[in-house]
């Protein structure tokens, strides 16, 4: 069983950033690829960021590309997520997702384990 929890969420002006982290405990997360979805309010759940099980191997949403980065330390159990140049449409609940395996998913059903997301609000 593995335990997700984000932090590094906030208020933050347009044009700025933050760093969203993830820290996994009950079990290493070393074979599994990550991920993370946000949720805007009245809006699905939407892929944002995936990264492989090394790290060599990541995927962005369109949306984000460019602007978000995703990272993880398999040494310390945790993956990353920094934001910058952010837009009041990133407004959102971000969530971290672990996945089945050790690849990089996008899809929301390929992910096991989640955490119980962080609040991003990013003001015009």
């Amino acid at each position: 069983q593995v335990q997700l929890v984000e932090s590094g969420g906030g208020l933050v002006q347009a044009g700025g950033s933050l760093r969203l982290s993830c820290a996994a405990s009950g079990r290493t997360i070393n074979s599994n690829g990550m991920g993370w979805f946000r949720q805007a309010a009245g809006k699905e759940r939407e892929f944002v960021a995936a990264i492989n099980w090394s790290g060599a191997d990541t995927s962005y949403a369109d949306a984000v590309k460019g602007r978000f980065t995703i990272s993880r330390d398999n040494a310390k159990n945790m993956v990353y997520l920094q934001m910058s140049s952010l837009k009041p449409e990133d407004t959102a609940v971000y969530y971290c997702a672990a996945g089945r395996g050790g690849f990089v998913y996008v899809m929301s059903r390929q992910f096991d384990y989640w955490g119980q997301g962080t609040q991003v609000t990013v003001s015009s």
